[in-house]
């Protein structure tokens, strides 16, 4: 391990430890070197390749799975709605108009994926603590991800849950009180 004085002296630091190298193993001029040396630049060059690489990696994985996630919550409210179809008829029987049943519907859509939202920072939180406990590593994820990982949550249940809720306002009230 050598250290140079400076950044800008690594260069002819490397010069200097190659030339000697070179003296010292008996290597003759024109002949390849059967050593190498490498520098911390270098090091923190490729880490951050793998940051990058990883953090795309991440995003994929993300991407995939929201939409997949937002077609369970979907489906999870158009079977909420055929369930409740009782319900959603009597509520507009008694005065409920289909802005109100929307609303509902749709408020609670965005609560759900909310939740799932808040479980999903603390269970990421939970993890990159045991990842600094065990790994003795510092792995805090950056700040401002918290409140975008949330106003991703509540889009995510904005954007799938209007279908449901959408079809739930569209019934007929007398329809949908003979619904069995």
């Amino acid at each position: 391990m050598v250290a140079a004085i400076s950044k800008e002296a690594i260069s002819q630091a490397i010069k200097e430890i190659t030339a000697l190298l070179r003296q010292r193993h008996r290597i003759r001029p024109g002949e390849p070197d059967d050593f190498s040396i490498g520098h911390m630049a270098e090091i923190t060059q490729a880490l951050a390749v793998t940051t990058t690489t990883m953090t795309r990696l991440l995003l994929a994985v993300a991407l995939i799975s929201l939409p997949v996630g937002g077609v369970g919550i979907m489906y999870i409210m158009l079977v909420s709605v055929t369930e409740r179809t009782r319900e959603i008829g009597l509520r507009m029987a008694v005065g409920a108009g289909r802005r109100d049943i929307l609303e509902q519907f749709l408020v609670e859509a965005v609560v759900l994926c909310v939740f799932g939202g808040i479980i999903g920072i603390l269970v990421g939180h939970g993890c990159s603590a045991l990842c600094t406990f065990f790994l003795r590593r510092p792995t805090e994820p950056p700040l401002p991800a918290i409140p975008a990982s949330f106003v991703v949550s509540a889009a995510t249940g904005i954007a799938f849950g209007y279908y449901p809720a959408w079809k739930a306002s569209k019934l007929d009230p007398i329809e949908a009180l003979r619904y069995e």
